[in-house]
């Protein structure tokens, strides 16, 4: 719905005192509906207006206004549209001129009135045997689409009374004059026009139309002069070449084409014996530029220069859009991962190899071409992102700090409304400067104890990380993720510490040496997916890369052969032989999950596990007990992923859902026209927290920022929208299928940059809280002003309109977002 925003109507009788509310009903045609609904009953009839708005400098406007609308305002209001409508002659400087008021905006009625400066272009579709009744869609320069009106010319009053006589300059001619559009005419009735023609016929008197001709059913309106250049080129027919082809084609050409097969040409003499030529009657500009046939040999050969020059201008052109994209500084970089034929098209002095292209027949991949266009585009925005920080560190570090740098990039998620006014969050994060053992070791005191709060070493780690030097991360990860106790003493740590050593050797002693509980069919089942995982998870990584060597033969006792036979997960040996090989290492990892399996029996083992419990294995430096119950403080945040029946995956992909059509309405628009809503390309990042999107030591650094719990529970959803803000441009402009999406987004993998990801999630997640907050406090307003039985009028305290629009309600979903762990 679009409304001109302006202060209170005023009645026609009084409308004749100011100037600036006069609007002249210039132009209106009855029976054009609006379809709500794919149901006939629903349908709305209105009509179509153009209003002229008397000023020292007029403007002009389109405007829809609904029948029912009319039937309130009364009979009188009625008849001015029917006497605009029977007089289609009207002139503007008649003294009988028709004054109205523009409809108020009534979201059930579906009116609307806009200048015609707004609107960018009309999409015409006239009357065909599939469509019975003609159509336009009125797009705005805004983005917007307005509601597509419907000509039911057959219930028009100005199509079923006796056709007036009407100056010649109204036509059909002039909305036929610009070449090489077919008739708009319905293919029913030829020799009448259809509603549509008539109103783009009127609306030519007030603004310049230019049918397209790349897109016959396309009507830009006052188009730009860029828009004039795109579509004004001309289209030839495909049987243009057999055209110019034919007029070479006579006996006496010596053409190695034999006789029965050389195209007709295009007219034949009087006296010739040929057949029409169907050609003959074709409207393209190559055509009507041939003219007719003579024997004049000079015709044929200007129409074959003119068909080689028009393709020699699209070649050129095509060559020099490569050459300025291919030559620019930004793209230098990525010049050598370009697939060769791409990459033959710079040569060393940056001309283009055009003729290797044509050869190769293109870039060589059987891929969707929008996927690779956007793959290209995200590429050279990321070299481009790269050479800039490189040059700012070149430059000088002289600056504030380095995040200011960072935070400059961050324009892409000023996602707030304009209407808030609210301040543009900054990033907090300092990768650069990671917490170290210094530092470290600084928080505690002599006994152990530490010397800040729990809530500041948290905040900490989420700023700036924990230094990969040493074994810091060992000794950091149990305090984050609370296995380890915070503001107790060294040695109450350290008793506590002894109990669940002794109650994880406790729980593997249930199945470990145990054939009775090892050998039965459902722990069969388990071990057997187990590990398979174990076995193909993080095999690049050195504890699980190196094959077991031969057991050794020394056993302290029978009892340990036999803890060590049962200690084996494969249940059978045939399944080791077909499967990666194991190690020592590969084996303790499946035997923590099977104990995670025994310990947490309503959830069991679920594929994906192994995927989170193989990097803490590698940071404990193989330390099983701590491992395990790292493990289970991980699984405690994100059991909710692994579900039997999917409600937890659903429930966050749900959020991210509404996550942004709350931050970026526009994308969230484009998924839901790509029929990808369900964001089933975001599964993979959330169910194992994006283990295989980065590489292995960002994953550690990603993990850790996670676990704070610092801003949100569930902080991993603003770094999913982090990314798909980052790449928003590219699948909105290149991206329109689910799959094209899916296929993108699975390409991401080791490609995303986790610093610059982090900080984008951080100003979503401050940016949310403040739109959240501003919602709360203008809902409250509203409930206070309705208490106290107060009604809106004129502008409130900002000096700002009062919104028409209700304040949206967040769900729960959302609101929990904003819910951090306490300590």
């Amino acid at each position: 719905m679009v409304e001109i925003k302006r202060p209170e109507l005023l009645q026609p009788s009084t409308v004749k005192g100011d100037e600036d509310s006069k609007y002249r009903l210039i132009y209106t045609k009855s029976k054009v509906y609006v379809n709500p609904t794919a149901y006939a009953r629903d349908n709305i009839p209105g009509f179509i207006s153009l209003v002229k708005r008397d000023a020292p400098n007029p403007s002009y406007y389109l405007a829809w206004i609904p029948e029912t609308l009319l039937n309130e305002r009364g009979a009188t209001e009625w008849d001015k549209f029917v006497k605009v409508e029977e007089k289609a002659d009207l002139d503007e400087e008649d003294e009988d001129v028709v004054l109205i008021d523009l409809p108020t905006q009534r979201p059930e009625s579906y009116a609307f009135s806009v200048p015609l400066t707004q609107v960018y272009s009309l999409l015409v579709y006239p009357p065909s045997f599939s469509s019975w009744h003609g159509s336009i869609h009125i797009n705005l320069y805004s983005g917007t689409t307005l509601p597509t009106l419907y000509f039911h010319d057959n219930e028009s009053h100005s199509f079923t009374m006796p056709t007036p006589t009407s100056p010649p300059t109204n036509t059909v001619t002039s909305i036929t004059a610009y070449p090489p559009p077919p008739s708009l005419s319905s293919p029913i009735n030829s020799s009448s026009s259809w509603g549509g023609e008539d109103f783009i016929a009127r609306v030519r008197s007030y603004a310049h139309i230019l049918r397209s001709n790349l897109q016959p059913s396309l009507f830009l309106v006052d188009p730009s002069r860029s828009d004039i250049e795109t579509h004004s080129t001309q289209i030839f027919d495909d049987d243009a070449v057999d055209d110019i082809l034919a007029q070479s084609s006579y006996a006496n050409s010596h053409s190695p084409v034999p006789a029965h097969r050389k195209p007709r040409p295009l007219s034949s003499p009087p006296t010739s014996a040929l057949s029409p030529n169907p050609y003959s009657h074709r409207s393209s500009v190559l055509h009507r530029s041939l003219g007719t046939m003579s024997s004049n040999t000079q015709s044929s050969s200007q129409a074959r220069v003119a068909l080689l020059q028009s393709f020699s201008n699209i070649t050129r052109a095509t060559r020099h859009a490569a050459q300025n994209i291919l030559s620019h500084p930004l793209a230098k970089p990525i010049v050598p991962h370009l697939p060769d034929p791409v990459k033959s098209l710079v040569n060393v002095n940056g001309d283009l190899e055009w003729g290797s292209w044509v050869e190769k027949g293109g870039v060589g991949e059987f891929e969707s071409a929008r996927v690779y266009l956007a793959r290209w585009a995200r590429i050279v925005a990321e070299e481009g992102e790269r050479a800039r920080r490189r040059e700012s560190q070149t430059v000088g570090v002289s600056t504030s700090s380095g995040v200011t740098e960072e935070t400059s990039s961050l324009g892409v998620f000023e996602l707030l409304h304009s209407a808030s006014n609210l301040p543009t969050p900054t990033t907090s994060r300092d990768p650069a400067h990671p917490v170290d053992q210094i530092c470290w070791s600084s928080w505690f005191g002599a006994d152990g104890r530490p010397q800040v709060r729990f809530e500041e070493m948290k905040r900490e780690v989420f700023r700036r990380g924990v230094s990969d030097q040493g074994r810091l991360r060992q000794t950091v990860w149990p305090f984050v993720l609370g296995v380890l106790e915070w503001d107790v003493t060294g040695e109450q740590r350290d008793n506590n510490w002894e109990a669940k050593r002794t109650r994880y050797h406790n729980l593997k002693d249930q199945w470990c040496g145990v054939p009775e509980v090892f050998e039965r069919p459902d722990i069969i089942d388990e071990r057997h997916r187990i590990d398979v995982d174990c076995r193909r998870t993080d095999r690049t990584q050195p504890l699980f890369s190196t094959p077991s060597g031969t057991p050794s033969p020394d056993k302290s006792s029978e009892m340990d052969d036999e803890k060590a036979r049962y200690s084996t997960i494969s249940p059978m040996m045939v399944d080791i032989g077909s499967q990666s090989p194991s190690n020592e290492h590969i084996d303790r990892l499946a035997s923590i999950l099977l104990t995670y399996d025994l310990y947490e029996q309503e959830l069991g083992y679920v594929q994906g596990m192994s995927d989170l419990c193989a990097p803490i294995y590698v940071v404990m430096q193989a330390e099983e007990e701590m491992t395990f119950w790292c493990f289970a403080e991980v699984m405690n945040r994100m059991k909710q992923n692994f579900l039997r029946d999917q409600s937890g995956m659903k429930k966050q992909l749900s959020t991210l859902q509404q996550l942004v059509e709350v931050m970026d309405p526009e994308l969230y628009r484009h998924l839901e026209k790509a029929d990808a809503l369900n964001l089933f390309f975001c599964f993979r990042w959330i169910l194992i927290a994006f283990k295989r999107e980065f590489p292995f030591d960002e994953v550690l650094r990603l993990w850790e920022v996670l676990w704070t719990n610092f801003y949100s529970n569930d902080f991993v959803l603003f770094v999913a929208l982090a990314i798909l803000e980052s790449h928003r441009d590219v699948i909105l402009r290149y991206l329109v299928e689910f799959d094209e999406i899916l296929k993108y987004c699975n390409e991401l993998s080791m490609t995303i940059e986790l610093d610059s990801t982090l900080a984008q999630a951080e100003v979503l997640f401050l940016s949310f809280a403040q739109l959240v907050a501003d919602l709360d406090r203008r809902q409250a307003e509203e409930l206070t002003s309705n208490a106290q039985g107060l009604r809106h009028r004129g502008n409130d305290s900002r000096g700002e309109p009062p919104s028409l629009t209700k304040v949206p309600v967040l769900s729960e979903y959302l609101r929990d977002l904003l819910k951090a762990e306490k300590s």
